[in-house]
């Protein structure tokens, strides 16, 4: 087993202490954290999108901060402000809570699109401007946010250069019967605290990191990657295809699920499984195929069952 594979194992273990199931959803929060990118987890209310978040926060190890989202949030308040000392004479910085290694933005949709900018020049650079100062960011940088696409009143909608931050979009969706059950029994006094140990240091996730940049991906899978990222700039379903950003974190999440699976390259099935929660929330849906009834991941879906899959030759 390599060490990418061992340490994504330990902490789906750890995460799973605390969310009954759902494998497939904290697979997808790892492989964004391994490939240098942020997770947008977007679902109904109460189907455990921040106990998720604080979860693999906490099995991580690394500094935490959490920032609830509100219509009156402003940018110094998740970037920090000069104040001035008045024993020392002198302005100080107040670092926000965006100089964190692991970010929570709780129903980021609730702030103001002023508000939610601040976050884009972190997300993308690692690096936060505050009056005209540069800093970078703690490694590892990982951004999680919460969305409820269901409470629409006193929300924004994240732009479309917001969205794209995003190397991918998780939904949990509810449990089985099973795992609900199991939820019941294992969490029975309603105060119960979902502690969780760490299982990881921040060290061995940049470590992890750089074993998936090293992932091969050889030029026909490329090739597919391409063709799926042509479809959607052909599909008639989508007003706006794909960008180059989005065959970026295409590859990248690929190469990081690979790793994960204890593979030094990438198959066609890595990025056929990645490409609904990679690009979904990347493309414009038609007006026409909104009528119609239609979905961004049934048009993504569509896309994928038109494209041939390379088959390795002997």
């Amino acid at each position: 087993m390599s060490s990418v594979q061992r340490l994504a194992a330990s902490v789906r273990e750890n995460v799973q202490t605390v969310i009954v199931g759902k494998p497939e959803a904290i697979n997808l929060a790892i492989v964004a954290l391994l490939c240098r990118g942020h997770a947008l987890i977007e679902d109904v209310p109460g189907t455990g999108k921040t106990t998720m978040a604080k979860a693999l926060s906490a099995s991580l190890g690394c500094d935490f901060h959490r920032i609830q989202f509100t219509p009156d949030l402003v940018p110094g308040d998740v970037l920090g402000v000069n104040f001035f000392n008045s024993s020392k004479a002198e302005f100080e910085f107040r670092p926000g809570p965006i100089f964190s290694q692991v970010l929570l933005a709780d129903e980021i949709n609730r702030a103001t699109p002023r508000t939610q900018s601040a976050l884009l020049e972190a997300m993308q650079e690692s690096q936060a401007s505050i009056d005209g100062v540069t800093s970078d960011l703690p490694q590892p940088f990982f951004v999680l946010a919460t969305l409820n696409p269901v409470e629409m009143e006193g929300t924004f909608p994240l732009p479309e250069a917001q969205l794209d931050r995003f190397v991918l979009r998780i939904s949990i969706g509810y449990p089985s019967a099973e795992e609900e059950s199991a939820m019941l029994e294992r969490f029975r006094g309603a105060g119960q605290k979902l502690d969780t140990d760490a299982v990881a240091a921040p060290a061995d996730i940049v470590a992890a990191q750089g074993v998936v940049d090293t992932v091969a991906v050889d030029e026909t899978v490329r090739e597919y990657l391409l063709r799926i990222i042509a479809g959607t700039r052909d599909s008639r379903d989508l007003r706006l295809g794909a960008s180059p950003r989005a065959s970026l974190a295409l590859q990248h999440a690929a190469q990081a699920r690979a790793a994960m699976d204890g593979r030094s390259y990438v198959l066609p099935d890595d990025v056929k499984q990645l490409a609904v929660p990679v690009l979904s929330h990347r493309v414009v849906l038609d007006s026409s195929a909104h009528l119609r009834g239609r979905s961004a991941e049934e048009a993504i879906s569509a896309i994928l069952d038109a494209t041939e899959v390379p088959i390795e030759k002997d």
